[in-house]
């Protein structure tokens, strides 16, 4: 299925997409500000979602477990609980957990891309045991 292009908009001229806003919009709600994020791993973020969802017209709520994700691997387990609760924490630790079984699930794919863009907090390297291919522990 040929995927619709994310757009970040150019000199002011142009709007965000409508992805991309919404992506900003979740990872609001998970008290990571989306300036923290490089535009890359967004982009990225958001042509996963719809590869995984086989659609380009995902509902505003699609971006936020991605968005929790993203928010966890870069501020890690101690900034993330604070901001949020210590029980959303946990159950994003299971998301975690199950997708490096899983190996291949959207989760899994966020999670290799917070370490191969290098945005990923040492503490979930190392709470999670994580190693890129390319390096040796990251």
């Amino acid at each position: 299925m040929a995927r619709g292009n994310s757009s970040i908009g150019f000199m002011g001229m142009f709007g965000r997409s409508g992805d991309l806003r919404a992506l900003d919009a979740a990872l609001r709600a998970v008290d990571l500000h989306p300036k923290l994020v490089p535009e890359a791993v967004k982009l990225t973020v958001c042509a996963l979602l719809k590869d995984d969802a086989a659609r380009n017209d995902l509902p505003p709520q699609a971006y936020g477990p991605a968005a929790e994700i993203l928010a966890y691997c870069m501020v890690g387990e101690e900034a993330f609980a604070g901001a949020n609760d210590v029980a959303r924490a946990l159950a994003v630790e299971r998301r975690i957990d199950a997708a490096l079984i899983a190996g291949d699930s959207l989760d899994a794919q966020l999670v290799l891309l917070t370490l191969t863009a290098r945005v990923i907090q040492p503490s979930v390297v190392e709470r999670f045991g994580l190693e890129s291919a390319n390096d040796e522990r990251v």
